[in-house]
């Protein structure tokens, strides 16, 4: 799959682009542009995942556990595979090969189902798939794609729960709730992510302005991105006056809360702004702090306390990922036991959830449920397990 993938780098980038072209057409933003392009370096990252699989352990028959009762009865615990898997994404083309090879290499049988506005660039990579299948002696089915672009057909899909174990969606808020409300079949998901950098009073601040200026502006339309910066008012005006220039260098619009817009008002960055920077700066209603912008917008929350800020992520964040700069190792750990959220960092950007990352290989997602999977969903996310019990004749008393 790996090789068939990079010897036909030139047909992927040219199916690409009739993708790219159609999306420009109907006014899509650059954000879900960039989300949906296979440049030469995108192609070959796709090419990386699959051999990362290749090299990871397979999970399937691995012994979690093993005992032997009182009575004889020798019982072990046993990794299997899920079954059969129904993926629903959006935009990024790259989830074909991810979600194809990590369900294969787990033993199951996928059916994939993206989004009508990659379908070009979805029907080339699975081609080249099934085609390495085949290949290799397996039958090509065990990977399908839905190539039908209307609706009606994932209505279908979400129902067919005879055949289909677990659905996994990826893509924005509303696909999410839509397939969790219409299926039949149980759901690992997450719904949006709303992911918060505070920076303590104690932080390093240019460790700070490095951190979340790569948390939001590196690639500002995945999950976990930055969305808002909560920065203790104790540090606010220092750290203020260099990270909102930094920013607005970028083209990040600003929505500042209460507290952080008459700190901006104030800073002498303001005084030699231009009209176009002035116009960048806002200020944010209750509202904002819910939105995932999967844009070059950014929140900024002003807290009097550290337990304000625990508050407030708890409040408006979405259980993804969240970070804490400070040298303050008391406030380090308290941050990461008391944020409630799949992925907790220290000192460190939420850009790096995601299943290559962490060493899993190319993932098939990002979950914030709290059963079967939470965080970056790798192979061993992919399997079930079952109890294999060897006796000698024991009966039930």
């Amino acid at each position: 799959m790996a090789e068939e993938i990079i010897s036909s780098a030139s047909i992927l980038k040219s199916e690409n682009e009739k993708d790219i072209l159609a999306a420009q057409n109907a006014g899509l933003s650059e954000a879900m542009i960039d989300r949906l392009r296979l440049t030469e370096g995108r192609i070959k990252g796709m090419a990386d995942g699959v051999r990362q699989i290749i090299n990871l352990p397979d999970p399937v028959g691995e012994l979690l556990q093993g005992y032997t009762r009182p009575n004889g009865l020798q019982i072990q615990k046993i990794r299997v595979p899920i079954g059969v898997i129904a993926i629903i994404y959006e935009s990024r083309p790259n989830v074909t090969a991810d979600a194809a090879a990590l369900c294969l290499k787990a033993g199951n049988a996928v059916i994939l189902r993206g989004g009508k506005e990659s379908i070009h660039s979805n029907r080339a990579i699975y081609t080249l798939l099934t085609s390495a299948l085949e290949k290799a002696g397996l039958d090509k089915r065990c990977i399908q794609l839905v190539e039908v672009i209307e609706r009606e057909a994932i209505d279908y899909l979400l129902k067919a729960d005879q055949y289909v174990d677990v659905v996994i969606p990826r893509g924005g808020e509303s696909l999410i709730r839509t397939v969790v409300e219409k299926s039949t079949i149980p759901v690992i998901k997450h719904y949006k992510g709303v992911c918060h950098i505070y920076v303590d009073e104690f932080a390093n601040l240019n460790m700070a302005e490095d951190v979340c200026f790569n948390a939001k502006v590196q690639r500002p339309a995945t999950c976990n991105a930055m969305e808002t910066m909560v920065v203790h008012e104790r540090i606010s005006e220092t750290f203020l006056s260099t990270i909102i220039k930094k920013f607005l260098d970028a083209g990040v619009e600003i929505r500042a809360c209460n507290k952080a817009y008459p700190i901006l008002g104030r800073s002498h960055l303001l005084t030699a702004m231009n009209g176009n920077y002035v116009r960048n700066i806002k200020q944010a209603t209750d509202e904002d702090f819910y939105n995932e912008y999967l844009d070059l917008i950014v929140n900024v929350k002003v807290v009097h306390t550290f337990d304000n800020a625990l508050d407030h992520i708890a409040k408006h964040g979405s259980n993804h990922s969240d970070a804490i700069i400070t040298d303050n190792v008391n406030n380090a750990l308290r941050f990461t036991k008391e944020v409630d959220s799949a992925a907790v960092y220290v000192n460190a950007s939420t850009r790096f959830t995601d299943g290559y990352e962490f060493g899993m290989g190319a993932e098939i997602g990002i979950s914030t449920d709290k059963l079967h999977a939470r965080g970056p969903m790798g192979l061993e996310e992919l399997t079930s397990y079952k109890f294999v019990v060897f006796g000698n004749g024991q009966l039930r008393k």
